[in-house]
């Protein structure tokens, strides 16, 4: 990897979003999401609101962190313009971040201004944080592969790679789903706390339950089918890593996969406390990046035009694609 001024400064942009990213779920777990009223991008009419409340101070915290997150990524952009030629696959990261920052945006002030925040129970609200979570993740990729692609990642080659792409590609959507569920789950915690494992258990199957309870007891089962497919799916696609570090990132996946499987199950036992969904959320976040920084190497157009390195090599692409 060549860490340039600029790779350092996009994975900073990328760990300021987690930041930002974390602590929008600890707006939502707290319920202060209406901490603002439904004022933006005033706080409760006010640029600076007087004697605010706890929540107010949570929710106030996370459109200033948003704000600067916008300013990073527009830097970005910029730099990249600047710094890289025409046609650079940096320039088409950073274009694509500055895109979904903007939706991001537009997203968060719909859910404030159409009051889908606090205890709003409606499905409207559940639709508006599925795409905003969907939003968010290819935000994320969008900044992953910039500051991947300006650390010296080659580009990525999509003709000829024969079912390695749609085996990635399924991938990608099934992560998109299982954290559109996982989302869900999180707010049906928060909405419905229950005392008790079994309260909870029974509340899942009782049949006037609200949609998002129902939807909770559907999440472990997607979260073990998925984190299966990932897993083996980048165990399968070391074999033929020759680089360290490609072969690190498949088995850091695997890890964190791992790890993210555990977590849930004890946040399933502990009631959902908020330190560990936001630990939850970290990982199933980490999980993403890396799933992304896996399907960038696979599918690298440096590694497609020279994959011939090994008989090992030459006999693994050929039954990947088929020949």
């Amino acid at each position: 990897m060549k860490l340039t001024p600029f790779a350092k400064y996009a994975w900073g942009v990328l760990l300021f979003n987690l930041f930002v990213i974390l602590w929008g779920a600890y707006v939502r777990a707290s319920g202060s999401g209406a901490g603002c009223g439904s004022h933006w991008p005033l706080c409760n009419g006010e640029m600076i609101p007087r004697s605010p409340q706890i929540e107010t101070i949570i929710e106030l915290t996370h459109r200033i962190t948003s704000g600067l997150s916008l300013i990073l990524i527009i830097l970005l952009f910029l730099w990249a313009w600047r710094a890289y030629p025409k046609g650079d696959a940096v320039r088409l990261g950073g274009f694509l971040a500055i895109f979904f920052i903007i939706t991001e945006a537009l997203l968060g002030a719909g859910l404030v201004l159409f009051e889908w925040v606090a205890q709003n129970e409606s499905v409207s609200r559940a639709i508006v944080m599925s795409v905003h979570l969907i939003n968010t993740y290819l935000l994320l990729a969008a900044l992953t592969l910039t500051a991947w692609w300006a650390s010296g990642g080659d580009s990525v080659q999509i003709k000829g790679q024969g079912w390695v792409f749609w085996g990635l590609a399924a991938g990608g959507v099934a992560m998109l789903i299982l954290g559109v569920s996982g989302a869900l789950t999180a707010l049906g915690d928060t909405l419905f706390p229950v005392g008790s494992l079994a309260e909870g258990i029974a509340q899942d199957f009782l049949p006037t339950a609200h949609f998002l309870i129902r939807l909770r007891l559907f999440h472990p089962f997607i979260a073990l089918l998925v984190s299966l497919y990932a897993g083996f799916l980048a165990g399968f696609l070391s074999i033929s890593r020759l680089e360290k570090l490609d072969r690190k990132i498949s088995i850091a996946l695997i890890v964190t996969i791992c790890i993210q499987l555990g977590a849930g199950v004890l946040n399933i036992y502990l009631l959902a406390p908020i330190w560990l969904q936001m630990i939850h959320l970290l990982l199933a976040d980490t999980v993403w990046i890396l799933f992304v920084l896996v399907t960038a190497v696979t599918l690298s157009k440096l590694r497609f035009e020279n994959r011939v390195k090994s008989p090992l090599d030459q006999y693994t692409y050929a039954s990947m694609l088929g020949e």
